[in-house]
Parts: structure tokens; C-alpha cells; sequence
């Protein structure tokens, strides 16, 4: 059996989350990586993780979020995978704040397929290895068959708005899609523009500014936020 056999095999049956979980968890035996996420990403920012193969991955993925760069942003920017074999080598900035942090966590090579749902790049499919260097061939193939499997759960998500989907890709059905995703840093957010009298747009900015100056994620200030541990001031 290929590793595309076993990947298909892995999510027969499965729908949705579910199904996203266990195509992650299938990656991490079958495609030599530490961990793996499905990143959804939504008007140029990363906007939640659909799946994953456990805490660690969903912490590597929500920190594209926090700090605004990360390899799913460019694999849905360029339509292309995205690769760095060593995030130590001397000399590799492609991500300056994403970078340190994955190298905090003693991640040392990530990879990220472009997954595509509906004719829309909706997301990648990120990898993340502790130990550096590139994919093998028959892995990279895997990784390809892995990202074009992630397109079903999204579509599962979208249900009954599919149709709406692929006729008009500004249609709410994406924005419900990945609303699903980060409820708390929406919540928070809200609760940031009434506190603050900011728009939306600059009550995030602070949020992620908050995580970002903490080392902490979005979703963990969020929360605090939410629970009325952290109050941020004016300016």
C-alpha cells in the first residue's frame, strides 16, 4: 500500500474535524514529521485550525496567527508549497518573530502544502520536524496527497453554503467557515472595541500585540480577556 493509499484510508469514513484530525495524525506516522496542522487561512491572515495531530501542532499553527507570518500565509500567497529546511541556519529570515518561536520549540524544519476547496485556497497543510533537512520524495509526494485530502473536510464544513461557495468566493459561506475557528479572539475582540472605542481591526492588532510582547498565543490572552483576568488599556 503507498502512503496515498494509507492517507485515503485514514479519513475514510470521517467527516469534517474529525476527518482533519486523523489525515494530521496520519501525516505524522507516515510522512516523518513531529506534527501537523491544516491551517485555514481567510482574507491574507490566518484565521484557525481545522485539524491537527495534537496540542503542540495547534500551538505551532495559532502562532502564525499571533504573529502574522508563517509558512501557511505564503503556501496560500504563492498557490505553492513553501519549505525551510533548517530554521538555525545562518542566514534564514523568511520569518523573523515565526522563526525564533518554532526554534524556541525546538522545531527545526517546516513545510506547507496549499490546500484548495472549491477553487479557493482556503488554507495549507503545515508540517513541523524537529530534526532539519528536506522531505524525501516519497514523503513530498505524500505531503501533496495529504494537502488535496484536506480540501474535503473544509468542504464538509461548508455544507449546504458549497454551492454559494464556488459561485461567488466573497460569499459568506468562507466567512462562516472560518469564524468557526477562533471564537474566543473574536469574543475578545468585541469586547475590546467597546473597552477601548476602537474599531475592530485595531482591538486584534492589540490582542496579537498583547500575545506577541508576552509570549503567549492569541487565543490564551483571548481568554484572560474574556474572563475579565486582563483588562488592556487606551492609549
Amino acid at each position: 500500500m503507498t502512503i496515498q493509499d494509507e492517507l485515503v484510508a485514514a479519513v475514510d469514513g470521517q467527516r469534517g474535524v474529525k476527518a482533519a484530525d486523523r489525515l494530521c495524525d496520519a501525516c505524522v506516522l507516515l510522512l516523518g514529521v513531529d506534527a501537523a496542522a491544516i491551517s485555514l487561512v481567510f482574507d491574507g491572515a490566518s484565521a484557525g485550525t481545522l485539524g491537527s495531530s495534537g496540542i503542540p501542532a495547534r500551538l505551532y499553527d495559532e502562532l502564525q496567527f499571533t504573529y502574522g507570518e508563517g509558512p501557511c500565509l505564503d503556501a496560500v500567497t504563492l498557490h505553492s508549497p513553501v519549505a525551510v529546511v533548517d530554521l538555525a541556519q545562518p542566514g534564514e529570515a523568511r520569518w523573523p518573530s515565526y522563526g525564533r518561536a518554532m526554534l524556541e520549540h525546538r522545531i527545526r524544519a517546516v513545510f506547507a502544502m496549499p490546500v484548495l476547496a472549491a477553487g479557493e485556497y482556503v488554507g495549507a497543510l503545515d508540517l513541523f520536524r524537529a530534526q532539519p533537512g528536506a522531505l524525501a520524495a516519497e514523503q513530498l509526494a505524500g505531503a501533496a496527497a495529504a494537502a488535496e485530502l484536506a480540501g474535503v473536510p473544509v468542504l464538509d464544513l461548508l455544507a449546504d453554503d458549497l454551492q454559494a461557495a464556488v459561485d461567488d468566493p466573497t460569499s459568506n459561506a468562507w466567512a462562516e467557515l472560518c469564524i468557526l475557528s477562533r471564537a474566543e479572539v473574536s469574543q475578545a475582540t468585541g469586547m475590546l472595541v467597546a473597552q477601548l472605542d476602537v474599531d475592530p481591526t485595531d482591538a486584534l492588532v492589540r490582542l496579537r500585540a498583547h500575545a506577541y510582547a508576552n509570549g503567549r498565543s492569541a487565543t490564551e490572552v483571548a481568554r484572560d480577556i474574556i474572563d475579565r483576568r486582563l483588562r488592556l488599556e487606551a492609549d
